[in-house]
């Protein structure tokens, strides 16, 4: 079999670019190369492109260069496409639509999944529209903030209560996100979240126990088994996910077989809703006092570093970090090829 050129995508203009690289390095080291010959392609913060020498090594020491515009003829030359970017301009379909008008194969979600993945609100619409079970939530404006600040304050205490948390509705790694006990805390939590996006999701709080489960696979996907996150600070923010040692990651997760099987079904049923393809990783709440199971989110392009929940739980269900990479490639080839039967 000929050996395929992958390219790999990293960094990125949004919050997560540091993320991006954590990611694709551990990508790019595993990256199975009697099958795939990495062609590695960094993301200014700024946008700009950089395909010479080593571009993830130049954006890990900073570089200055700004880098240039998409290249395209790159693009349309590779096999397929890895593209390890969390966050806007990367996980939420814009950079999907540019490999579209490449017609070049790539892993992962597609550009309308992409964005509804990315914008939390319009994913919690297609959940509650499929009768998922999430936790109540509201939406705020940051121009309706912005102007009158003690209305948008008042409207959200009157449904939800105090505390909530706050969060950009796209963006993901816990960037911006704030838990707020009071209206004090609420105002600053709105503000920190309004300067990553005009619109913020604001949800009730829920004391629960934290829960992911990978899913894998295009037309007929399947779930991994779940592990629990323990998080060492409040709640799972940045600094639990990425600092060493704060969080505990427990796999299997220790609970009943039946909620088990209730997560792992309610994973694959939110991959269908939103038209998934590839990967995603989802993520839940249990209820600590009533054992209520709620859906969270989907993650299109979940954290992808080797000690990352997503590969994690797959290596624990049976697939190696290296075989992910390789089955991920597939699907992207697969989908492509079945794109193509279309009539345009």
């Amino acid at each position: 079999m000929p050996v395929k050129k992958v390219g790999i995508v990293f960094g990125g203009q949004s919050g997560e670019h540091e993320v991006s690289l954590m990611s694709a390095e551990s990508v790019i080291q595993f990256l199975p190369r009697d099958r795939y010959e990495p062609v590695l392609i960094g993301i200014t913060k700024c946008g700009g492109w950089l395909t010479e020498g080593n571009p993830w090594e130049a954006l890990k020491q900073g570089t200055k260069d700004p880098g240039g515009p998409a290249p395209t003829a790159l693009l349309s030359s590779l096999d397929v496409i890895f593209p390890v970017l969390h966050g806007p301009y990367g996980e939420d379909g814009t950079i999907q639509g540019l490999f579209e008008m490449c017609g070049v194969a790539y892993v992962g979600a597609d550009v309308l999944a992409s964005s509804i993945g990315m914008d939390k609100v319009i994913m919690k619409q297609i959940f509650r529209a499929n009768n998922f079970p999430i936790a109540a939530y509201t939406v705020a404006w940051r121009r309706h903030f912005e102007e009158d600040p003690e209305s948008v304050l008042e409207d959200i205490v009157a449904k939800l209560g105090l505390p909530v948390f706050v969060k950009p509705a796209n963006l993901g790694s816990s960037v911006g996100v704030s838990k707020a006990n009071d209206k004090a805390e609420l105002a600053q939590a709105l503000k920190l979240a309004c300067s990553y996006d005009r619109k913020v999701i604001v949800e009730e709080y829920i004391p629960c126990r934290e829960i992911e489960c990978s899913v894998l696979g295009n037309d007929f996907p399947e779930a991994s088994i779940i592990g629990e996150i323990v998080p060492h600070n409040e709640f799972y923010d940045y600094g639990a996910k990425y600092s060493e040692g704060g969080s505990d990651l427990l796999i299997p997760a220790p609970v009943p077989a039946a909620v088990s099987e209730e997560v792992r079904a309610l994973a694959v049923a939110a991959f269908q809703a939103i038209d998934c393809s590839g990967m995603a990783r989802v993520d839940f709440f249990i209820h600590r006092d009533t054992g209520r199971v709620i859906l969270n989110e989907i993650n299109t392009i979940p954290g992808f570093t080797r000690y990352s929940m997503y590969p994690r739980l797959w290596q624990a269900t049976g697939l190696s970090y290296p075989d992910l990479i390789d089955r991920l490639l597939v699907l992207a080839l697969e989908r492509f090829s079945d794109r193509r039967r279309n009539a345009t």
